[in-house]
């Protein structure tokens, strides 16, 4: 067996030496902070290459937000699929978010074709930046600022602050006590400029009892069910007051036109203190209500 000389060792490990204290003057933009850019080279601690995803068994399915979106921080990270997944570990394997600064969470299926992910413990932090790979495709999307409105029967309000500052209060009416609005998070989604609003969507024929077709301005869904922030100038007596709504949060026109304008998609809108009950996570925009 051949041996290497020691002073040819010696010599390598000193050339290596003083290519790396070269770095901060040879290497303009390093892996590293004062380390070169050597392939193949890595400090020992520093980060460690991401394992390899399994083999999806799925077509390019597509992502909700979309790459290169903004959205506010209660808006969960949706994955859709074009046919069905019969098996779902198999799909989990060959998916992965990453984010900056690191977040935890998790992934739940709502439906065979469609998976989840939202952060383990409450609403996304600020400026968080997210990267979602599954199989060979890949989205990257920012959470913006800390845009959070937060509805309290108990003074009839709602209150919106933007990274823990209040910028705006509004009088509200929410919920009848025959049609109470539930407490819970609700998603900001959806929006538009002027709707009718329809009880027979829910069942409810219009020409029934407690049954109605309304013309409404500046409408900004916050569930799938059915419940909206909008302008309502019939009931602006009772905001701040009292609660008249099929389950909306009524505001004045002034205050629905700046909800609508400025509400980020994603954005949260918590419900508190009402006899409605607590809204369950199934709804579609009621991710961060409990599960």
């Amino acid at each position: 067996m051949k041996r290497i000389p020691t002073v040819a060792l010696t010599t390598a490990v000193v050339g290596l030496t003083a290519v790396l204290s070269l770095a901060p003057s040879a290497a303009a933009d390093p892996l590293f902070p004062g380390g070169p850019d050597i392939p193949g080279f890595h400090l020992p601690g520093g980060p460690k290459p991401l394992p390899q995803l399994g083999r999806a068994n799925f077509s390019t399915p597509s992502f909700n937000p979309s790459n290169g979106e903004t959205v506010g921080v209660a808006q969960p990270i949706i994955v859709s699929f074009d046919a069905p997944v019969d098996d779902r570990a198999t799909a989990l394997r060959a998916l992965r978010v990453t984010t900056v600064p690191a977040v935890a969470g998790r992934f739940y299926w709502t439906a065979n074709d469609e998976v989840r992910w939202r952060p383990t413990k409450g609403l996304w932090p600020a400026k968080t930046k997210v990267t979602v790979e599954a199989g060979k495709a890949k989205s990257s999307f920012s959470i913006g600022d800390a845009w959070v409105a937060t509805s309290d029967d108990n003074t009839h309000t709602i209150t919106v602050t933007l990274n823990g500052k209040v910028i705006r209060t509004m009088p509200t009416s929410m919920g009848s006590n025959a049609h109470p609005t539930p407490n819970g998070t609700y998603t900001v989604g959806e929006r538009f400029r002027d709707m009718y609003m329809d009880s027979s969507t829910y069942g409810v024929p219009v020409d029934s009892p407690g049954g109605y077709r309304t013309y409404v301005e500046y409408a900004t869904r916050i569930s799938n069910g059915g419940i909206f922030v909008h302008a309502a100038p019939w009931s602006v007596a009772q905001q701040g007051r009292s609660n008249t709504s099929h389950g909306c949060l009524n505001v004045s026109v002034a205050d629905g036109k700046w909800f609508f304008e400025n509400a980020p998609r994603g954005a949260p809108v918590i419900v508190v203190n009402t006899v409605g009950g607590q809204i369950g996570p199934a709804d579609g925009l009621t991710d961060f209500s409990g599960r």
